[in-house]
């Protein structure tokens, strides 16, 4: 029994097409829409020459525009992963993206194997699909992980600038030119809209929701309580800082104690595939004798359906909610 090549080609066209989606990003937006600068990309485009209103309205865009889409078909399962993502694309040019990679796809499959052509073109799409699909689910959860990250600092940045006298609205002024992106720019538009008149309270209410973060849910509450009831809102913030640093503390803790038992499960999967191929580079012909017989095929299904449940139940196992 040999190792078919087709899977192996299967996969590696699947990861080219992985990473043509990131550089297809890059080259048309570039250093702009990167996470890791110092300056944060609204403060960016301010500098540029861009105005004010200009670049309110061009990040608004860009922070609606994926959940408007969820009526989309294919789309609908993008768009919330999208959202958190910030995904400087528009929903349409997402899905040239993907019709582009399955071009590409398709091209590879062509060349590579020897399917049918119904095969070639169902694999392709549901390549071009499912490669923007774990390449925007991968970006969401870095962003919204650095912004749970940054949310403390910025809150005890708030306090801060409330302790020495400045206004509220000044103090997310202050926090959206000291924070990097991706708090920055999001806190810069929250500065932007309640300067044109939106209520600062629903303002973080919307973004709460839109990035769906119960850290950014506790923060828009208590700035709505303080405007409606009165208080000390800085007393109030630095309250709240503490409890989100200490809630962060406890996910990185969790994380780490569940850490072994999510290993364990992905290894426990892993490794009786890994020891087949093992077994079919050392000695080729040792599946000769059974895979004729009628229970091979239903024998193997057994074996991957194992698998598979060991991997949900472990996840389930370890998804612990804090």
């Amino acid at each position: 029994m040999s190792i078919p090549i087709e899977p192996l080609i299967y996969g590696l066209i699947f990861i080219a097409v992985l990473v043509m989606v990131e550089g297809i990003y890059l080259t048309v937006f570039g250093k702009s829409i990167s996470l890791n600068n110092r300056v944060n990309r609204r403060l960016d485009m301010l500098e540029k020459g861009a105005g004010r209103e200009e670049v309110m309205d061009q990040l608004r865009k860009e922070m609606s525009q994926h959940l408007k889409s969820r009526s989309v078909p294919i789309y609908s399962m993008l768009a919330e992963k999208a959202q958190m993502a910030n995904i400087a694309f528009s929903p349409a040019q997402l899905i040239m993206v993907m019709c582009l990679l399955a071009a590409v796809a398709f091209m590879g499959l062509t060349i590579g194997t020897g399917a049918s052509l119904a095969i070639r073109g169902g694999v392709s799409v549901v390549m071009g699909v499912a490669a923007v699909f774990v390449w925007i689910n991968g970006k969401a959860k870095k962003r919204m992980s650095m912004i749970a990250e940054q949310l403390p600092d910025a809150v005890e940045l708030m306090v801060r600038s409330l302790r020495v006298g400045h206004p509220f609205t000044s103090a997310l002024n202050i926090v959206a030119k000291e924070i990097p992106d991706p708090l920055g720019s999001e806190m810069g538009m929250i500065a932007d809209e309640s300067a044109y008149g939106r209520d600062v309270g629903d303002a973080l209410k919307a973004m709460a929701e839109r990035l769906d973060m119960q850290d950014m849910r506790f923060l828009a509450v208590a700035v709505t309580i303080q405007q409606t009831s009165g208080g000390n809102l800085a007393e109030i913030l630095d309250g709240l800082a503490k409890v989100i640093r200490s809630r962060f503390k406890l996910f990185r803790r969790v994380n780490a104690i569940t850490a072994e038992a999510k290993w364990s499960g992905k290894f426990l999967s892993g490794f009786p595939l890994l020891a087949l191929v093992g077994i079919n580079i050392a000695q080729p012909n040792y599946y000769d004798d059974v895979m004729g017989t009628a229970v091979f095929v239903p024998a193997c299904l057994v074996v991957a359906g194992f698998l598979l449940a060991n991997l949900i139940c472990m996840r389930i196992l370890v998804n612990i909610k804090v």
